[in-house]
């Protein structure tokens, strides 16, 4: 008996299975990272991607169908979100390249949609017209959707906000540090200069008295 309840949830697996890849890698000056995952045909697909730090914000973007086709290509994009319909079954590739750089790596974030989200339980099964607690269910669900996916983008501003505000805040410092070093150099040398002036003076006149 337990085999076949267990038969029949990966049934229902199979048949309600929806991919969701989100996470954040680093990728290095001068390199390439593909990530593959297989699709079925007609199984909507969304790709959504920023730099997060690193340079310019920038990387090139490629999506290949399984015979290698491009279905999507930017250069130098900062971020993006792209969706599509695949037209067969197979790998396709997801590719962030960095090979236009060759003295900064990038922080990227992706996110990588497959498929239509699962509904809540039951109300998914629900035939007939749903109640007002079902219809707030469904709703409160969609919301909260939305808020993890406005604190996910919020994060990664505030990320990259620190970032940008940490190099110019050393780049500020440095700059500040060389004005020192030159004023400093500048004052001592004018001090040495004026010094050695008022010497070769009194060396003169002793010499003429002579």
């Amino acid at each position: 008996m337990a085999f076949w309840v267990l038969l029949f949830i990966l049934s229902l697996l199979k048949f309600n299975f929806t991919v969701s890849v989100e996470l954040t890698f680093e990728l290095y000056d001068n390199a390439k990272d593909c990530f593959y995952e297989i699709i079925d045909k007609n199984t909507s697909t969304t790709l959504e991607y920023q730099v997060v730090t690193g340079g310019q914000y920038d990387v090139d973007v490629a999506i290949e169908d399984p015979r290698g086709n491009l279905l999507y290509q930017q250069y130098k994009s900062q971020f993006d979100s792209h969706t599509f319909m695949p037209e067969m079954s197979g790998v396709y590739a997801f590719c962030f390249s960095n090979e236009f750089s060759t003295i900064s790596h990038k922080i990227v974030y992706m996110d990588l949609q497959v498929g239509d989200e699962k509904p809540l339980p039951i109300i998914g099964e629900h035939i007939t017209v749903m109640t007002l607690i079902e219809s707030s269910s469904q709703e409160i669900h969609r919301k909260l959707n939305v808020i993890n996916d406005f604190q996910t983008h919020h994060r990664l501003r505030e990320a990259s906000s620190r970032k940008r505000a940490e190099d110019l805040n050393q780049t500020v410092f440095w700059w500040c540090f060389t004005e020192t070093c030159v004023i400093l150099v500048t004052m001592i040398s004018q001090v040495l200069i004026v010094r050695n002036f008022f010497t070769d003076s009194r060396s003169f006149r002793s010499n003429v008295r002579h």
